[in-house]
């Protein structure tokens, strides 16, 4: 009976357990930690083998004020809009063309003024037989050509327009038109001549106009003080009248 309760309470297996326990988990705690450990210090050196290797530029050295440069610019500027520009063609130049010297505008020549043309006397325009161009026109009978430009200070005014009759037939028929006669005004003030320069499109509004022309009455042109010849252009239009 003593030798069964000494096998049952031995404390030799109790001992030895409690004898390596201490050693036992120092070497699980020191196992585990450097497996750790070793996985995190191989997963870092493969991230640092994946990146690229940093470049850094020389450091900039300030030793002047100069040398910091203008200071940023604390205003907004608009924002950029792109504006087509128009397809145009280029001009082309063209090759000057060689003339005389005597037809060579000079730049210094003075022109007179209106008082100093009035004071120039015009030459005395006689007769002469003994050549083969015989001049025989008084200066106040000239008429210039219906397309001669006569430069002026004042130009031809009417203070009489003849309203010229309305043709039977074209009022008849309910005709209409304007028409722009183109008349000689003498000296005198009175028309020399007349010419359609545009039709209405009718002939009978046509000759009624230019018939009626010579009725009217102007105040001549003056060039150089005188009273000149010149063409004037004025509008005749015919319009029914609504009973």
């Amino acid at each position: 009976m003593p030798h069964m309760e000494s096998a049952l309470y031995s404390p030799y297996g109790s001992f030895e357990l409690k004898a390596k326990y201490q050693r036992n988990f120092l070497f699980g705690t020191l196992a585990t930690t450097s497996f750790v450990l070793l996985i995190l210090g191989i997963t870092w050196l493969v991230q640092q083998v994946g990146k690229e290797e940093a470049v850094f530029d020389a450091p900039v050295v300030i030793r002047t004020v100069a040398d910091l440069g203008p200071p940023p610019t604390l205003a907004r500027k608009p924002p950029q809009v792109q504006v087509n520009q128009p397809q145009v063609a280029a001009p082309r130049v063209g090759i000057p063309t060689p003339v005389a010297d005597d037809e060579v505008v000079d730049e210094d020549v003075v022109l007179a003024t209106r008082e100093e043309m009035a004071e120039i006397v015009a030459p005395e325009i006689s007769t002469q037989a003994g050549d083969d161009i015989v001049v025989d026109i008084a200066e106040e009978d000239y008429l210039p050509s219906i397309d001669e430009f006569v430069p002026v200070e004042i130009i031809a005014e009417m203070i009489y327009y003849e309203k010229p009759p309305y043709p039977r037939l074209a009022e008849q028929a309910g005709l209409e038109g304007l028409v722009w006669v183109k008349a000689l005004v003498g000296s005198d003030g009175t028309v020399k001549d007349a010419v359609v320069y545009k039709s209405s499109g009718t002939p009978s509004l046509d000759d009624a106009a230019t018939a009626a022309a010579p009725k009217c009455k102007f105040k001549p042109a003056i060039q150089n003080g005188r009273p000149v010849a010149m063409w004037v252009t004025y509008k005749v239009e015919f319009i029914l009248q609504n009973n």
